[in-house]
């Protein structure tokens, strides 16, 4: 991922918010053919200090189940177009329009596994996590057969991270006063999506100088 050095960013906090905000990532494989092959699937996230974790499934008819090894993961954050209009410079800068984001990208190894317990963990503790966040108790029953059954759809993985490399692109090139026009303007748009990212730009405009580089 092309990431000039104004938008590097170094604190594990903001991959935290990323999966946080939507563990639902993009996994990149080389496949047979030399050719990129991905799948879009939610995971489970865990980062203990400078080591992180990914936890997963494949149907076990994508083709990418059978990969171990060498991998990738892109991983989405809020993002929105940014009009040059909205700077307070922007005759005496010729400023132009951009486009703001958050996102990551993660190398790493794959580990695959078959192992009925811990495809039903993975399972059970996916299922655990999201219906808590939509209020609902559904739970997965490794002990009804019906359930267990169905565990043979599916291959698991592990993800674990070797580099995490950030991109946070919230206008912290430009003047204060700059990045508080755009805030303000993002949250006068009819678009949640632009709330969102205000609120981001905001919480990176208010951070300590000393959780980045």
């Amino acid at each position: 991922m092309f990431t000039p050095r104004a938008f590097a960013e170094t604190d594990l906090q903001w991959l935290d918010a990323l999966f946080a905000r939507d563990a639902f990532i993009t996994l990149l494989t080389t496949g047979d053919d030399g050719l990129p092959e991905l799948t879009r699937l939610p995971v489970l996230y865990r980062r203990q200090g400078q080591a992180i974790e990914l936890r997963g499934h494949w149907a076990r008819a994508n083709p990418q189940s059978r990969r171990d090894g060498p991998a990738k993961v892109l991983v989405d954050g809020p993002h929105g177009y940014v009009s040059a209009s909205w700077y307070p410079d922007k005759d005496a800068m010729a400023r132009v329009p951009t486009w703001n984001y958050a996102a990551a990208e993660l190398r790493g190894q794959l580990h695959r596994f078959e192992d009925t317990d811990a495809l039903a963990a993975v399972v059970a503790d996916t299922g655990d996590l999201y219906e808590a966040k939509v209020g609902r108790d559904w739970q997965f029953e490794a002990q009804r057969d019906d359930h267990r059954s169905q565990l043979r759809g599916i291959i698991g993985f592990r993800f674990v991270v070797d580099t995490v490399q950030l991109k946070i692109k919230l206008s912290q090139n430009h003047p204060v006063a700059n990045q508080q026009a755009v805030i303000t303007e993002l949250e006068r748009l009819p678009s949640p999506a632009s709330h969102e990212l205000a609120q981001w730009m905001r919480r990176f405009l208010d951070a300590p100088d000393t959780a980045r580089d």
